[in-house]
């Protein structure tokens, strides 16, 4: 098969089994990066060897991320299991050791600070509602007008990561600001849209959030995913039970949820220092 039959018979498969959008994007994305780079070292055949050279290309030269190197892996584990039908590589057979990074949370003061800022009806909107119901980037850009229901105060979020709906709790503020945008911009079909009927897109809102820590002054390495961090942090530091705040997020294992025990001030302040029971 050539490279343009594998990419379409590799996408074709994608959407058959329901795969997302987002993850039919990257899959194609990784895969193209791996065909072209059989093309440009004029490989006839791709062994194990070959493979196993370019997960160290990717890794040492391209500098790609732990969850950059898993898309990688899974793409081309798909690519030999389900469209070449050929056995899965032994290469590819490798354990990641996942780095123990904390997230970039920001304070509940600093959210405020950075949404006072924003001037914006609609760029204000836009980060309240990533903060007030802890959204991917992708799951706000996805809103339409009827997830929002204001009478049972709650959105719905409709085939989020892994094709799950759920629902969160519509903020008391959001909703205020939403009405004075809505009132404004009269979206379409999309709440937050860019041209009518399309929505907004993700640079746009990257851009907003960049444009917004700047103005307020914040020195964090935040980006528009910490607003959902916070959202997370900030219900565990209130004494909010894990498995809500699981649910909430959308999280398929409580494990994922967990991490934010590391940086939460209420986990840490319920104990005690053995340095307090001393007499000094």
């Amino acid at each position: 098969m050539r490279k343009q039959e594998i990419l379409l018979s590799f996408e074709r498969l994608l959407k058959i089994e329901n795969y997302s959008e987002q993850t039919i994007k990257n899959y194609l994305s990784s895969i193209k990066l791996f065909l072209e780079y059989v093309e440009k070292h004029k490989m006839e055949k791709v062994t194990d060897k070959e493979i196993g050279d370019y997960l160290y290309f990717a890794s040492s030269e391209k500098k790609y991320s732990y969850s950059s190197m898993k898309q990688v892996i899974a793409s081309i584990g798909y690519l030999y299991t389900k469209v070449l039908h050929k056995e899965y590589p032994q290469a590819l057979k490798i354990e990641l050791r996942k780095p123990e990074r904390l997230p970039v949370v920001l304070s509940a003061e600093e959210v405020s600070k950075i949404i006072k800022v924003t001037e914006n009806i609609k760029h204000k909107t836009i980060l309240i509602l990533i903060y007030s119901a802890g959204l991917r980037l992708g799951e706000l850009i996805n809103l339409r007008i009827m997830d929002i229901d204001s009478k049972a105060m709650r959105i719905h979020i409709r085939q989020g990561k892994g094709k799950k709906d759920r629902y969160i709790m519509l903020s008391e503020n959001a909703l205020v600001l939403l009405r004075d945008y809505y009132k404004e911009y009269k979206p379409e079909e999309f709440l937050v849209e860019g041209q009518p009927g399309k929505p907004y897109s993700t640079q746009s809102v990257q851009t907003v959030f960049k444009q917004a820590l700047k103005k307020a002054g914040i020195r964090k390495k935040a980006t528009v995913h910490s607003l959902r961090h916070s959202f997370a942090t900030h219900l565990l530091d209130e004494g909010t039970d894990i498995r809500y705040i699981q649910e909430l997020l959308g999280h398929k294992r409580i494990e994922t949820t967990q991490i934010y025990t590391h940086i939460s001030s209420y986990s840490i302040n319920k104990i005690k220092s053995p340095a307090d029971k001393l007499k000094i």
